[in-house]
């Protein structure tokens, strides 16, 4: 039976079977005697993502009372939930994270506990995701920032991850998001979401991608 550990862009975690490209993590989130997640969904403001190989290192996941392994589709995913690249097993893409993310906010530099500082404002509303206004139109966002159909019947409700579609935009074009990757979005369907789309990727990090920074994606965006 799949473990609770996969990560949508809507920053939930849920049991599914596949993995993903990438692995990180938010804190001890569970309970290593019975390998399931406790109530709360952080217990550290650094939300990583890391390599799922890393000098040749193995874990048993969930299996002691350390990090719990959370797995996403690709790096998008793993951005719009409010992560941000690992200084430790992925230093290079961290630093390049950090010059954009300086570049994009308008700053000399920035360190990882200011990075971390500023997406868990973004990415969190209580305990719920933060959905931000789409500051753009569809076809001006970066590669790789991530959007989310709210339906005008969700109004009101607290959590939208749970109705809500995303969608990853990608040389011009949306595609719509799921566990195992990527399938193309019609055109009647996006034609249909104008005015309902908002923002999954924190603003802060939506700039550090218009600043340059290029996350790893899923091949499945390339094939659609």
């Amino acid at each position: 039976m799949p473990l609770q550990n996969r990560v949508t862009p809507f920053g939930e975690i849920v049991a599914v079977a596949a993995r993903g490209m990438f692995t990180g993590n938010r804190g001890i989130l569970h309970d290593p005697a019975t390998k399931t997640l406790l109530a709360r969904r952080w217990s550290s403001r650094a939300w990583i993502t890391c390599t799922c190989e890393f000098r040749g290192r193995r874990r048993d996941v969930m299996a002691t009372r350390s990090w719990t392994e959370l797995f996403f589709l690709d790096e998008a995913t793993a951005l719009a939930a409010g992560h941000r690249p690992c200084y430790y097993c992925r230093r290079e893409d961290a630093q390049r994270f950090a010059d954009a993310f300086a570049r994009g906010n308008g700053l000399s530099c920035v360190s990882a506990r200011e990075i971390d500082a500023t997406l868990h404002r973004e990415r969190l509303d209580g305990r719920a995701k933060r959905l931000q206004p789409l500051p753009c139109a569809v076809s001006e966002l970066p590669e790789g920032a991530m959007v989310a159909d709210v339906k005008p019947d969700d109004a009101g409700v607290r959590d939208l991850a749970l109705a809500g579609t995303a969608y990853l935009s990608t040389q011009g074009a949306l595609l719509r998001w799921s566990f195992e990757g990527y399938q193309p979005a019609e055109v009647v369907v996006i034609d249909g979401l104008q005015g309902r789309l908002v923002l999954l990727t924190p603003p802060s990090t939506l700039r550090a991608l218009d600043a340059g920074y290029q996350p790893a994606l899923h091949p499945t965006s390339r094939t659609n």
